[in-house]
């Protein structure tokens, strides 16, 4: 199977990052999987990248292959100028050291904020100190720079609390130069979702749309159908998908996504790996 090729990639990425103008607004590129990297004029924000074959290797002879479907567009240790690294839960593709210790080695003034119940997990995954990471659990804010955080509950499959009641997963509501971003992280939909996201105003919501199908043995994520209507229901003027294309085992055309937004006149943008997207409030 040949290599979904990104639109931009390595050195024509990187300049065209560097080259983007956000004004008032943002700039953002898709870097597959979850990896979203948000320019602004206050900042730049690097949501769950997952930029190395760490998982196609280390599940290459088992039951259970990740066999890569887009090629990686960036290494690392060439992106700079990061002010916030996320990692929205302890999976791999949301938690990689193979990607995060040489993007913090190039980036060292970053952040990086995790859910404060993973804090241990992650200080021996990437082998940074305990006390280092910000942490924050879900109805949380924290300011840094001039960026804006809030920590929301996320489902993968379930809320899943550690012993102090902390959430194991998390998505993040981001405000950045008056644009309000939501990266939902891994979840499905749960009971009080929409009524703790649409006071925030969001502007535009990044969206798993992989599904949840058991027989995968993973743990599951919405539909692009469900992905449509929960952006229409927490009021986001422009969604965008991502969690497919990554992994052949564990994808979803973005098909049905794209087909139940235009039903409900919700307000999409489907990307492609490396590709930019320019957004004004």
């Amino acid at each position: 199977m040949s290599l979904i090729e990104p639109v931009l990639s390595d050195e024509a990425l990187a300049a065209d990052i560097a080259a983007a103008d956000p004004g008032a607004g943002v700039v953002l590129w898709w870097l597959g999987q979850s990896g979203f990297l948000v320019k602004s004029a206050v900042g730049r924000v690097l949501f769950d990248p997952y930029l190395s074959d760490s998982l196609t290797t280390k599940y290459a002879n088992t039951d259970k292959p990740h066999v890569r479907m887009t090629r990686q567009c960036v290494a690392p240790e060439a992106l700079d100028r990061i002010d916030l690294i996320t990692s929205t839960h302890n999976h791999t593709d949301h938690l990689d050291a193979q990607t995060l210790r040489p993007l913090l080695t190039a980036n060292s003034p970053a952040k990086l904020v995790i859910p404060e119940a993973n804090r241990a997990f992650v200080a021996e995954r990437i082998g940074c100190d305990h006390d280092w990471p910000v942490g924050m659990n879900a109805g949380e804010a924290v300011t840094i720079g001039a960026i804006q955080l809030h920590a929301v509950p996320a489902a993968h499959n379930i809320i899943d609390r550690d012993a102090a009641g902390r959430c194991h997963y998390l998505g993040y509501v981001v405000r950045l130069d008056g644009v309000t971003i939501y990266h939902s992280g891994d979840t499905l939909r749960y009971a009080e979702q929409v009524e703790l996201l649409r006071p925030f105003g969001i502007d535009i919501a990044l969206l798993p749309i992989n599904g949840n199908r058991p027989e995968r043995r993973v743990s599951g994520n919405l539909f692009g159908d469900e992905a449509a209507q929960l952006a229409h229901d927490i009021g986001a003027k422009l969604v965008i998908p991502c969690h497919y294309d990554m992994f052949a085992f564990n994808t979803e055309s973005p098909a049905l996504f794209e087909q139940k937004c235009q039903q409900l006149g919700q307000n999409y943008r489907t990307l492609k790996c490396g590709e930019r997207f320019e957004f004004s409030p």
